[in-house]
């Protein structure tokens, strides 16, 4: 009898696992989409979609090591002065923790600001968190990488 009990214990740890791996997938696939809807919503100065995507308390620190609190990157994202051409993500990495996600990648951004072209190619880290049962962005932080 102990030898089924034990069979069983075994074929219970294995759906528990197959079914978080699946889970983690999931969750992973998900914020690789929200990732892309982030930048797409940033690209077209979408305010309404940016707004559901940020948690409130969420923080960002930019290249030049400035912070904005949501409505700052907000306000700063409804710059009517810059237009965004390129807004593009790439490499990105998910770690699953939980119902906390983090991302690395890098990100890609080209246009004009004030009438005068710029282009970033930036390294990015972003955490997200699942929050009454919806993923929202807390922090992130994009640097540039070094030129060698």
């Amino acid at each position: 009898m102990r030898i089924y009990s034990g069979l069983g214990l075994i074929w219970i740890a294995i759906l528990a696992t197959a079914f978080v791996a699946a889970q983690d997938k999931s969750d992973a696939a998900a914020i690789r989409t929200l990732e892309t809807k982030w930048a797409d919503a940033y690209r077209q100065h979408n305010i309404d979609i940016l707004s559901t995507l940020l948690a409130d308390d969420f923080v960002i620190t930019i290249e030049d090591g400035s912070l904005y609190s949501k409505a700052g990157y907000i306000t700063h994202s409804a710059d009517s002065s810059v237009r965004v051409q390129v807004a593009e993500l790439s490499d990105l990495k998910v770690r699953l923790h939980g119902d906390t996600a983090i991302v690395t990648g890098a990100y890609h951004e080209k246009g004009e600001s004030n009438g005068r072209p710029y282009e970033y190619h930036d390294r990015l880290t972003d955490v997200w968190m699942k929050i009454a049962g919806k993923w929202q962005v807390i922090a992130s932080q994009y640097s540039t990488p070094l030129k060698q």
